[in-house]
């Protein structure tokens, strides 16, 4: 009897956490989340994120070890939330923070291979659409395709942040891909042949549930390697160059 009611205790308090917050995946309660977010995939560097640039911190999900912290930067509120690698947990996130949470400015920061020679390791994509090997969109369109793109707003200030920072930018189309190891690399090279400045594992999700919300959403990458020439950045590289990304994430996050 007291081991049944210890366990319809736990029931009850479980019961109550879930209630406490809005969504299945993130822990925050209303208000916690500002309506400005950065997404890396990785939580640690959400962490690194709050911890690095912004001021006044405060982690609201530690869900699945997804961390989430909402701090200021320069002023304004913003948070930074870890979505995990992939259209599926990407999915999740995006959903659940805009849906559930009232998130009106998404903005992806990552990493990416490149996929044309002129675009080297170390430089800086700024995603104006992604395609796919998803179904994600067949199945939500009853099987024609979806293009989706990144708001222009963001993309305009993102783009002339970087100018004035003297990056080496590019504007175009990146592959959001389902898988991180392909067997059949044709359709890399037609990929390739039609332009796509490169490869990661996020992007349409992010910018189909910003086109079904009605709210803005952007892509910033830094190219980490090269999948013509192999070539690759160190880690020490990375956090130079990933530095420079999350200077011109943060000023676009503010200007909108």
């Amino acid at each position: 009897m007291i081991a049944m009611l210890k366990f319809l205790g736990e029931q009850a308090r479980s019961e109550q956490r879930r209630m406490n917050r809005l969504s299945v995946h993130i822990g925050a309660k209303q208000g916690e989340i500002a309506e400005t977010i950065l997404l890396p995939g990785d939580p640690l560097r959400a962490k690194h994120i709050a911890q690095t640039y912004m001021e006044d911190i405060v982690c609201y999900n530690e869900v699945r070890g997804m961390l989430g912290f909402t701090g200021t930067y320069r002023g304004k509120r913003v948070s930074v939330q870890g979505t995990g690698m992939g259209i599926p947990t990407t999915s999740i996130y995006a959903n659940e923070l805009i849906a559930d949470y009232g998130v009106k400015t998404l903005i992806r920061v990552g990493t990416c291979g490149a996929m044309q020679e002129h675009v080297h390791v170390r430089d800086v994509i700024l995603a104006q659409a992604s395609c796919t090997d998803s179904s994600m969109n067949r199945h939500e369109f009853s099987g024609y395709d979806y293009s989706p793109i990144a708001s222009f707003p963001l993309l305009q200030s993102a783009y002339e942040q970087g100018m004035a920072k003297g990056l080496k930018l590019h504007v175009g189309n990146v592959f959001s891909s389902d898988m991180f190891y392909r067997s059949d690399k044709s359709v890399v090279k037609k990929l390739m042949d039609y332009g796509v400045l490169g490869v990661e594992m996020e992007t349409t999700a992010l910018y189909t549930l910003a086109a079904k919300y009605g709210v803005k959403a952007l892509t910033i990458l830094t190219v980490s390697d090269h999948v013509l020439t192999g070539e690759e950045t160190t880690a020490a590289e990375r956090q130079t160059t990933f530095h420079d990304m999350m200077e011109v994430a943060l000023e676009t996050a503010i200007s909108i």
